[in-house]
């Protein structure tokens, strides 16, 4: 038995930034980005943590499943960006929803970390371990942005997004997840804890100028774009074989939210009309791990995710990580 999606829930940052105002301080402009992204805002933390995000959009999910904090058995949140090493995100969450007892843990597979959170709860439920899971993508990419670099800072923002799964007779699920660490340079972030003021002579002093290059993402944009246009339909198409499942069957795929041109460039590789994949990035960017849960909700919302429909998420990212999951909605 598996999990059924139950209740959506999402949450931005207020501060809202434009191309335009982007161009204050880099050499660019809004037809530039728009061009090469399909990005023409982004939201980014002010005020707010990414913690605070994920518990909005995990009370948001939990009022569209008509449920209590009581009621939930398991909190995962992936997160690659948060303001906590300790606690968890997962357990602030469960403080600030009142979910005191359910299990609670964080995980980090960068921009596919939605969908290994997503299939972890999954197969919690599959083996009768829990019977309710809330699902977070929570971040806050904008404190580890190299704003100064054109070619990447264009493109990320903030934000949280959270799913319900409730156990359910009639779900159906089906996954299929890879990682190719050797590529993984291609996109990195390190900590700036553990370079200075370690054990006694065994760490070496690093300059301020090295710490701040080090603990800002870095990213090969070539590399990535030519990882993500290649394996997203390619992990879709292995998804949709291991589950014997025609391309027509699929109603929506809701692929990350990294760059509109691999979305374009993913579907016309599948064959599949580009209606069936809908973007939210122009008004959001790359929120990593949060873009998935982000745009399922607005769908969901608006209407135009109806119960029965056949959904496939696919994330791509940093690791080098990629999935795919097929969900009954």
């Amino acid at each position: 038995m598996f999990g059924k999606i139950i209740g959506t829930g999402s949450c931005l940052p207020k501060r809202r930034v434009s191309n335009n105002d982007l161009s204050e301080f880099l050499e660019t402009n809004d037809e530039w980005i728009r061009e090469r992204t399909g990005i023409g805002f982004r939201h980014v933390l002010e005020n707010e943590t990414p913690e605070e995000l994920a518990i909005v959009a995990a009370k948001n999910a939990l009022d569209a499943a008509g449920m209590s904090g009581e009621e939930v058995d398991m909190i995962v949140v992936s997160t690659l960006s948060s303001n906590h090493m300790l606690p968890s995100v997962s357990c602030l969450v469960q403080r600030g929803i009142g979910a005191e007892h359910a299990l609670c843990f964080d995980l980090n597979a960068a921009c596919t970390g939605f969908l290994a959170a997503y299939n972890t709860v999954q197969a919690y439920i599959s083996m009768g371990v829990i019977k309710t899971g809330l699902v977070i993508g929570a971040e806050g990419l904008s404190r580890i942005t190299e704003w100064a670099d054109r070619s990447s800072c264009i493109l990320f923002g903030d934000g949280a997004g959270a799913a319900v799964l409730r156990e359910d007779p009639s779900a159906q699920f089906g996954m299929i997840m890879h990682a190719d660490g050797a590529k993984g340079d291609a996109l990195t972030c390190e900590f700036s804890y553990g370079m200075e003021n370690g054990y006694p002579g065994t760490v070496a002093a690093v300059s301020e100028e090295e710490k701040r290059h080090r603990t800002r993402m870095q990213m090969n944009g070539q590399e990535v774009f030519r990882f993500a246009i290649r394996q997203v339909p390619a992990g879709i198409h292995e998804l949709l074989e291991k589950e014997q499942m025609e391309m027509d069957s699929v109603d929506w795929f809701l692929l990350h939210q990294a760059n509109a041109r691999i979305i374009e460039g993913a579907a016309k590789r599948l064959g599949a009309p580009i209606e069936k994949f809908p973007m939210n990035l122009e008004e959001y960017g790359n929120t990593s791990s949060a873009s998935i849960p982000i745009l399922l909700d607005e769908m969901v919302r608006e209407g135009k995710i109806q119960r029965g429909q056949c959904l496939v998420l696919a994330g791509f990212g940093g690791g080098l990580t990629w999935g795919a999951t097929k969900v009954i909605f």
